[in-house]
């Protein structure tokens, strides 16, 4: 069939998959969000590949089938962007920011361009912590790509982005004749860990965090290489344009260009329409308080983003509004980035200690040398269990990297491995307990290793009784840590029934508890004595029950006794409930021992309330998420009332909740709600929605 010149039927066909394979790339890589499956998607590759072998003369550099690796570099060329890649000034702290904004007001009402009370627009987005990249098309063409290099001259990397599947390499719409994009090289965490896992597997180099990754990746002379990492790209800026519409007066000494919009955002939102990948979190604000909102908005739900940020950059939108404001050295006067405090620090790791959890799992925690990370001075940071401990093969006297996001747990990433002194020994999990001596064991489907002591372990004791004192199950208020080591450490506490009979003349002789402190606990033990049944059933520590499930076991069974009396089937009829978490109460129930604290707190006077049937069942099949300060109701009272009308309260937003409750102070999940287009209300609307007939 080669060389017998195809149909026009089969140039349609090919141009056709063309598109739709480029349109599955962007969906699955840069909006994580595929329409096909992998085999669809492989079927539609096949038959691309198929057309484009049997007519070579068919084949261009644009077409998907060309996201392969070529022949290994011997070294990188060099390329000179044609306008330079200039980096940013930083901001620390809030007051850099208004000194920011200041500074560019005062340059804009000079130039009549602000008014004497008018705020200035900016444009907010993310700062990656990738690579910096120069992406060049011509005629819609890819063509070229260059590292930032030293802001005017780069590495020819062309033959690694041409392997990013985000990155397209035929433009869409309404291209100009050269557009050189700005942009961002990163790897997501979730893609990093599967990278690592698979580097360890071949027994290959085990990268730091994703940053070190994305530039390793990009910096092979073997683009094969590249072509097996999940880099991704985000457009957010430019360089040389040309043949697209007005043109800018020029900075000095710099290229002309052309843009076809009035503002930064406008621009964003043309590559899109180009099908170059933009980040869909940019904000257009005004002043230095929509500014510092953004910034305090961002470090709240950093932790949950996909990929690493260290921090937020502002852009006065006004293109016209840049030129006035021009450069300084090497940075533009109109943007600056406001970096997030660091979330990686190196420290010396002192020792590895293990930790024994209310269910017994023993935790290996690094002791470190203290450190100033993510807006805390860290000394102690979780190495998750015995498999990431050697996955990472950290050792003690290891150089290592700490990392904490946000709220995070400190965590150890892993070793600087040049700095590892000679003698160095890898962790062995201990073959007891280092609290009570018994042994620990781990089942072969699970990644911890745990205690056998049960109850019997002062640790795990504690730890319950901890447990069961929260605020989501019996909230005991004055029930602290030191006070209850105290308690299990003398003797006085082996169980939870234990708690209710204490009294305040033996309390007051503990240490830090005085007389009045004393009576205040007992009087808040006398009230835990009457909790609903979903506290109770919470509060019994029960392994993979959390505060939803009991809740809804609660509602289920109506008492105690019928959960206890529930085989597996009978609990996975409980909504959202599986074999795991079926198996695990089933489990609990059936031990003599924790049958016995169930009847030692109804001897102490613990009776859990009648579960009452919901009112009313206005809100059957409706998932609520509470956020923000109510001005009448708390979160509890308001979740209550949710519950009783035959609703559920989540803890995060998705695509399946049904409204979001806002009060004031709401954060990201308002956000969120907003970007999936969930229907916010407020108490005043809730209050609407429970009384609806």
């Amino acid at each position: 069939m080669t060389g017998s010149g195809p149909d026009e039927a089969l140039r349609e066909e090919l141009a056709a998959l063309r598109l739709s394979i480029a349109e599955h790339n962007r969906r699955y890589h840069v909006l994580d969000d595929p329409i096909v499956s992998d085999a669809q998607y492989d079927r539609l590759m096949a038959r691309l590949l198929e057309i484009e072998r049997d007519h070579p003369d068919l084949l261009v550099p644009e077409s998907p089938s060309q996201r392969v690796g070529a022949a290994p570099l011997a070294a990188f060329a060099t390329v000179r962007h044609a306008q330079p890649m200039l980096s940013l000034g930083n901001a620390f702290e809030p007051e850099d920011v208004l000194a920011f904004d200041k500074r560019v007001c005062d340059t804009l009402r000079e130039a009549g361009l602000l008014g004497a009370v008018d705020l200035a627009e900016y444009e907010a987005e993310f700062k990656f912590d990738g690579l910096a990249i120069s992406l060049r098309y011509e005629e819609g063409r890819f063509v070229q790509a260059a590292t930032r290099g030293d802001g005017r001259t780069g590495e020819d990397v062309t033959h690694n982005i041409r392997t990013l599947r985000s990155v397209p390499l035929m433009l869409t719409g309404a291209y100009p004749e050269v557009l050189e994009v700005r942009g961002e090289v990163l790897i997501n965490r979730r893609d990093f860990e599967r990278l690592n896992q698979a580097q360890q597997e071949r027994g290959e180099k085990i990268f730091v965090n994703p940053r070190n990754a994305a530039a390793g990746s990009l910096r092979q002379l073997d683009s094969g290489i590249t072509s097996t990492r999940p880099l991704r790209f985000f457009a957010y800026g430019w360089g040389e344009i040309k043949g697209a519409g007005r043109s800018l007066t020029k900075p000095s000494g710099e290229a002309s260009h052309a843009v076809p919009c009035a503002t930064h955002a406008q621009m964003l939102d043309w590559f899109e329409r180009m099908g170059l990948p933009v980040n869909q979190s940019r904000r257009v604000l005004k002043g230095a308080e929509g500014l510092l909102e953004f910034y305090r908005d961002v470090g709240v739900r950093r932790a949950d983003l996909p990929f690493d940020i260290d921090g937020v950059v502002y852009k006065v939108n006004s293109l016209a509004a840049q030129e006035v404001l021009g450069y300084v050295a090497r940075a533009p006067r109109f943007a600056v980035a406001h970096k997030f405090p660091a979330q990686e620090e190196t420290t010396i790791l002192l020792g590895i200690d293990v930790q024994v959890g209310r269910t017994g799992a023993i935790t290996p925690v690094a002791r470190l040398k203290p450190v100033f990370v993510g807006g805390v001075t860290v000394a102690n940071a979780t190495l998750h269990n015995e498999d990431e401990v050697r996955r990472k093969d950290v050792r003690v006297g290891d150089t290592v990297v700490v990392r904490r996001a946000g709220d995070v747990i400190p965590e150890v990433v892993g070793p600087v491995l040049e700095q590892r002194p000679s003698g160095t020994t890898p962790f062995i999990m201990p073959k007891n307990c280092p609290v009570c001596g018994s042994a620990v064991e781990r089942l072969e489907d699970e990644a911890a290793s745990r205690c056998t002591g049960g109850l019997f372990c002062a640790a795990q004791r504690k730890q319950s009784i901890l447990h069961a004192a929260s605020r989501k199950a019996l909230d005991i208020e004055g029930l602290g840590e030191k006070l209850v080591d105290q308690l299990v450490d003398s003797g006085r506490i082996k169980s939870l029934a234990d708690l209710f009979a204490l009294n305040a003349d033996e309390l007051a002789d503990y240490d830090r508890m005085g007389r009045k402190s004393a009576q205040n606990l007992v009087e808040a033990i006398d009230r835990a004595r009457k909790p609903a049944l979903g506290r109770l059933l919470f509060a019994l520590g029960i392994r993979h029950v959390g505060e939803t499930t009991a809740r809804d076991a609660a509602r289920h069974f109506g008492s105690m006794q019928a959960i206890m009396a529930a085989d597996e089937d009978s609990l996975l009829a409980v909504h959202d409930v599986g074999p795991v978490v079926a198996h695990s109460i089933a489990r609990f129930f059936a031990e003599p021992h924790n049958r016995e604290i169930i009847d030692a707190l109804a001897t102490a006077g613990v009776e859990a309330l009648p579960v009452d049937e919901p009112t009313g069942r206005r809100l059957n099949g409706k998932t609520l998420v509470l956020t923000g300060a109510l001005p009448n109701w708390s979160r509890d009272e308001a979740a209550r009332r949710i519950l009783a009308a035959g609703g559920k309260v989540s803890a995060s937003v998705s695509k399946k909740t049904s409204y979001v409750v806002a009060g004031a102070d709401a954060g990201s999940k308002l956000t969120k709600a907003q970007e999936l287009g969930v229907a916010v209300i407020d108490e005043a609307g809730l209050i609407a929605l429970l009384e609806a007939g």
